[in-house]
């Protein structure tokens, strides 16, 4: 460290020679702050023996310095971090998309662990947690006071093995235990299907495999679609994704871009800055769009749901998102650990920072818990009866046969809407609005 600091001084003086005396005061400043890190260096070491030397118990060097490294990297924001070289391991294989553990994205907050998202299809999510609860304890150890780290590794361990866990969910009275099987997590991350006319892309994380996937099962549906001139418009679901590589997140925005600013990035330094540009091929061949986001929505989504709203290439429906608007940088340190430090803020193209604000939607809609029918409801369903219900009804004279089939098709199509308004209600809301988008285009 001390020769670190030295080079860099080195250089000050150097640099003066070839100065003005303008400098003079600038370097002795230097040399002062220097002098005021040595200081604090001998104070750490002065700390680091008595503590090797006095606690009652003892300790291992090693894991000593990591905790102060880790210290100083935690007070910077949320996430900033050391990886132990296991640590490092694990988040190299996570960016693969295979990785053992809950399912989980997590953030602290005051102290607090709370949940950005449950992936999809995960334990977590099977357990039913939702974006927003605190988890408070694991295996009824608290976790208030520990690092975001020393709290996720205490989420970590076998897989098959149980973890009790304790929530504080908003709306519940009292904290609630929730019991999870630790298994193997295995991402897809972007899937595809069609609803009605609508093909849905739903991208739960960004790593390596983001935009094959999506690519791949957006060019499937649209086969089984019969082409694209069958296709009302493009859903791309956003909800409860965490983020992840910010290349993936450049790929997906340029796949609906023909052209202009995606994000730009900018350092403490100016020179630092970097701006990234779209490149001319639309996937979804200009048909409308809508993106879904929430709460649990962060980073890399918001990306993508940033541009694509900035450029009016996609109407943004949902709640708020989740607000991170910053970079970070893994860099290899010795010993095969890492270090995970932010190092910029990101823009949108309009020049917007999301930072602890969030991409607000074009279109607010809230996600309704699901209430089960009830008895009576299904009853007066099933009782209900029509006009061609009736024994001896007249036929309708005006329609041909492959007309009323037509409008049989259009009534179940409408019943399956109808369903699915029950089953996700937002998803349900950026289907008909893509439909209503494509019926207007059509009139054109």
């Amino acid at each position: 460290m001390k020769k670190l600091v030295m080079a860099a001084l080195g250089g000050t003086l150097a640099g003066a020679i070839l100065t003005t005396q303008v400098a003079g005061p600038l370097v002795a400043q230097d040399a002062s702050e220097n002098a005021t890190v040595y200081e604090q260096l001998d104070l750490f070491g002065d700390i680091f023996e008595r503590i090797r030397a006095q606690y009652v118990e003892e300790v291992e060097p090693g894991e000593l310095i990591e905790a102060a490294i880790d210290g100083m990297l935690s007070s910077l924001d949320p996430h900033s971090s050391y990886l132990s070289p296991k640590d490092a391991a694990d988040m190299r294989v996570q960016t693969r998309g295979s990785f053992g553990g809950l399912g989980i994205e997590v953030t602290q907050e005051e102290g607090f662990v709370r949940v950005v998202s449950p992936m999809d299809g995960t334990p977590a999510d099977d357990a039913g947690m939702e974006t927003g609860d605190y988890i408070t304890h694991v295996d009824g150890e608290s976790l208030l006071g520990l690092t975001l780290d020393d709290a996720v590794n205490k989420l970590r361990g076998p897989v098959g093995s149980e973890i009790i866990i304790t929530v504080v969910r908003e709306g519940a009275d009292e904290p609630f235990d929730v019991s999870i099987i630790r298994d193997t997590i295995k991402l897809t991350a972007a899937t595809a299907r069609t609803v009605g006319n609508t093909v849905v892309l739903r991208v739960t994380t960004f790593n390596d495999q983001t935009y094959p996937n999506m690519a791949e099962g957006l060019s499937r549906e649209v086969e089984a679609l019969g082409g694209f001139e069958n296709v009302d418009g493009v859903v791309l679901d956003l909800r409860n994704n965490p983020g992840g590589l910010l290349n993936q997140a450049i790929a997906v925005s340029d796949a609906f871009l023909n052209s202009g600013e995606i994000v730009s990035t900018r350092g403490r330094n100016p020179e630092e800055s970097e701006r990234v540009n779209a490149e001319t091929g639309d996937l979804a061949k200009s048909k409308p769009m809508v993106v879904l986001i929430n709460g649990g929505s962060a980073s890399a989504s918001e990306i993508v749901a940033g541009a694509l709203q900035d450029h009016r290439r996609a109407i943004v429906v949902g709640t708020k998102s989740f607000g991170k608007g910053s970079v970070q940088t893994v860099m290899p340190v010795a010993s095969e650990g890492a270090m995970r430090l932010t190092t910029a803020r990101y823009y949108t193209p309009s020049g917007r920072s999301i930072q602890a604000l969030g991409v607000s939607p074009d279109i607010v809609v809230e996600q309704p818990p699901r209430q089960p029918a009830s008895e009576e409801t299904e009853e007066d369903t099933r009782g209900a009866r029509s006009e061609a219900d009736l024994r001896g009804r007249l036929n309708n004279d005006s329609l041909s046969e492959d007309e009323q089939r037509q409008i049989e098709e259009e009534r179940e199509a409408a019943e399956q809407a109808a369903e699915l308004r029950d089953e996700d209600f937002q998803l349900s809301y950026a289907v008909d609005l893509i439909k209503g988008l494509a019926t207007i285009a059509s009139a054109k």
